[in-house]
């Protein structure tokens, strides 16, 4: 092999030409003038199914009842419910799943809306704020926050209570540590969560 004057073979590679080849790309495969490869990217994820850009037409149980939407793939779950069916109970605040304000459940789990997509929901029942109550009668944590007065603007309160209710449905004895914990993502902008705390202490003592 015929050596350069620096006693190097034109084979070997630089540190500044691999860090050049590396550079170029985060994705695929980089090949540099010496034949090695600086990066190999393989997915390891499954592809979903294409849907098209337009409206769809889908189905979902929401508070019990079987509805029927027309939402484009880009349709979250919080935009259908209050664009779609009118159930403006679940709020949009941030928009990014940090605040909590549109929490509904999912097959009884509480879920960001506005971080899921309406297409994902599939045969999944859907229960809103407004699903929780009997008919006309508020449950006992909605009417807990109306003797505590844990609501002040009222965003994050839809959100609030579905994470109360939901910590009472699995623990009938909580602590005032369990209530914190459950709305730890719940963020309120007014401050009112001792309100909340009491609130939800309260509804557990008239539920046991």
């Amino acid at each position: 092999m015929k050596k350069l004057a620096s006693g190097k073979s034109k084979k070997s590679i630089s540190r500044r030409g691999f860090i050049r080849g590396a550079g170029l790309t985060t994705a695929g495969t980089v090949v540099l003038n010496s034949g090695v490869l600086a990066f190999e990217h393989k997915e390891s994820y499954p592809k979903g199914d294409l849907i098209a850009e337009g409206a769809v037409e889908i189905k979902m149980k929401v508070n019990g009842l079987s509805r029927t939407l027309s939402v484009e793939p880009r349709t979250t779950l919080a935009d259908a419910l209050r664009d779609q069916l009118d159930m403006t109970g679940t709020k949009i605040v941030c928009d990014r799943g940090s605040c909590s304000a549109c929490t509904v459940y999912l097959d009884g789990k509480p879920i960001n809306s506005c971080m899921t997509m309406a297409l994902d929901v599939g045969q999944q029942e859907v229960t809103t704020i407004e699903g929780i109550s009997s008919g006309e009668k508020l449950h006992p944590v909605q009417e807990a926050f109306i003797e505590h007065d844990a609501t002040q603007c009222g965003y994050c309160t839809p959100g609030m209570v579905m994470s109360c209710v939901h910590l009472l449905k699995h623990n009938s004895n909580p602590t005032l540590d369990d209530v914190k914990h459950a709305t730890r993502g719940n963020l309120c902008r007014c401050g009112t969560y001792p309100h909340v705390f009491k609130a939800t202490l309260s509804a557990a003592e008239k539920m046991k």
